[in-house]
């Protein structure tokens, strides 16, 4: 009777799964073609999500500078810089901070050892900053108004133990990439998780290929989606995305799906959205609420808006971040970082 009774359920089950199989191939025909996906994941994938975005990192940097500013009849052209010309009485000398912050994604922790891939431009601030006179016409001179120079830089990692600091390890300007790391306390690194999917291959994404990307905009730890346009434009697979991102997602991962998920692989970091750079008269800041009805008579100052494009967004492709990290891989083993991991074929834990 058990037999009889049991026969029927299991050709039932059976038939659920092949029309189940069926339906999944009707609806998505081209869900086992090999390719990454182009249309929304057919199931919820929210468990991965979040494991993937305990990876993701938030950095803030801050580069001190000591700042002199020339008289304007001192006429010093920058071969001229001394000591001695910026000791001068007649050089004002005054002191600022720069600020940055970004996003970074745990790629190795071993033996307390953690590293971060991040961009380099979120990490880098120039050693030595310039200012010239201009003429009557506005036109650079080659006299010097003032000249910055940076003493000292901070980069931290939000949430870590010990100040929470890191140092570049690996730098390159030129495919604006950097790896950041520092040694921990085995009892809090133990509690991180790494990013642990597969290098994929950006020259095979297409027009409306489905991407995921993860990032700190503006301090909160986000995801969001968006779809590839202009797939490999300059034959090493960079990309572009239509996602809305904010300051802050510099360096943030960029996932593609090849065929459902949980098949997630890494095809780039976000590098940059468009930005336009006006510059008007301002007053002098203070705590004073000016009036647009009454004509302003102090001392006028220049600043510097900066104005964001959204919707259009540059990536970094996998494959220049592989080639980074293997131009760098002595470095990083002479550090004590063996990357191995980022090379190999990696399993996701799901």
């Amino acid at each position: 009777m058990k037999i009889v009774t049991t026969f029927p359920i299991v050709i039932l089950l059976i038939l659920n799964l092949s029309c189940s199989s069926t339906s999944l191939k009707t609806i998505y025909p081209t869900l086992n073609d090999g390719k990454y996906d182009s249309e929304f994941p057919y199931r919820s994938s929210s468990e991965q999500l979040k494991k993937i975005s305990e990876t993701i990192q938030r950095i803030n940097c801050v580069a001190y500078y000591t700042s002199y500013v020339f008289d304007s009849t001192q006429a010093i052209e920058k071969s001229q810089l001394t000591e001695q010309v910026l000791n001068s009485k007649k050089v004002s000398k005054f002191f600022f901070d720069r600020t940055n912050a970004g996003s970074s994604t745990i790629i190795y922790n071993e033996n307390g050892r953690v590293a971060l891939l991040t961009d380099a431009h979120v990490v880098s601030f120039p050693d030595t900053i310039f200012s010239y006179i201009a003429d009557k016409q506005g036109n650079k001179t080659v006299f010097l108004q003032g000249i910055s120079l940076k003493t000292g830089e901070h980069i931290y990692i939000s949430g870590f133990p010990g100040g929470s600091e890191v140092k570049v390890i690996a730098i390159d300007k030129k495919s604006d990439l950097a790896i950041l790391g520092n040694k921990f306390n085995q009892s809090f690194t133990n509690t991180l998780r790494v990013f642990n999917y597969p290098n994929g291959h950006a020259k095979e994404l297409e027009w409306g290929s489905f991407v995921y990307i993860f990032g700190y905009p503006l301090n909160d730890k986000m995801i969001s989606k968006a779809i590839v346009s202009s797939p490999n434009y300059d034959d090493n697979g960079s990309f572009l995305i239509d996602a809305v991102v904010n300051r802050g997602f510099s360096g943030g991962l960029v996932l593609a799906i090849r065929d459902g998920v949980p098949h997630f692989e890494l095809v780039g970091v976000v590098q940059w959205m468009p930005q336009e750079t006006n510059y008007f008269l301002a007053p002098k800041k203070s705590d004073n609420i000016y009036s647009p009805f009454v004509a302003y008579k102090g001392e006028e100052y220049v600043e510097k808006q900066t104005n964001f494009i959204y919707g259009i967004t540059k990536v970094i492709p996998i494959e220049q971040i592989d080639n980074f990290v293997e131009e760098n891989r002595q470095i990083l083993i002479d550090d004590g970082y063996h990357m191995e991991q980022f090379f190999g074929e990696r399993n996701n834990e799901d």
